[in-house]
């Protein structure tokens, strides 16, 4: 499945997975294998740990997290993911993948609520203001991605200032605006309630 984890790349005919989606090997074209029960809910947990580039650890806590919180827990969980700073740059266009949007936090470019946070599992929450340092705001990978994402609409969660690189949370994500990747979350949560 394409999960769009190589940014600017997936959406020109360079993608591997347009190119080659298949398992490597001389039979890979036809093999074929039947997935169920263990391994499906296995390939979904592994999915969306790719997609918001987590580790193992990190999406375990997140999840133990979201299991206490009152409400469904696979939609706490996908609110949780959503919610990190790194993935909310990423929904801003501030970056054309997650892992550019990793980095961006990680060098110290971002503000949130006027403070320096260069933590990317931080979790933002309704009413704080992210927006780009003073003297990132001619940052060229910033740029170039807010010129390459212009066409990206921004989600219901979020007002989004593309010209002056600034942002601020309204709500805490529904799971009908999360994500344009299907992802089956019940699969998530009875894997770990094993």
């Amino acid at each position: 499945m394409k999960l769009f984890l190589k940014g600017e790349r997936c959406h020109s005919e360079k993608c591997a997975i347009e190119k080659r989606n298949f398992v490597p090997g001389q039979h890979g074209k036809d093999r074929k294998q039947k997935i169920v029960g263990y391994g499906l809910q296995l390939r979904e947990k592994q999915k969306v740990r790719r997609i918001y580039g987590v580790l193992e650890t990190q999406f375990r806590n997140t999840f133990e997290k979201s299991a206490a919180m009152k409400g469904i827990t696979g939609e706490n969980l996908l609110a949780s993911l959503e919610r990190r700073l790194d993935s909310v740059i990423y929904r801003m266009g501030l970056a054309t993948s997650r892992a550019q949007s990793r980095q961006i936090v990680r060098h110290g470019h971002v503000n949130v609520n006027g403070r320096k946070l260069n933590i990317p599992s931080a979790l933002v929450k309704a009413g704080d203001e992210i927006t780009i340092r003073e003297s990132s705001k001619e940052n060229a990978a910033i740029l170039a991605a807010r010129e390459a994402t212009a066409h990206a609409p921004s989600p219901g969660w979020m007002e989004v200032d593309r010209e002056n690189l600034k942002g601020r949370i309204i709500s805490t994500p529904r799971r009908d605006e999360l994500t344009q990747i299907p992802i089956n979350e019940q699969l998530i949560v009875e894997l770990y309630s094993k």
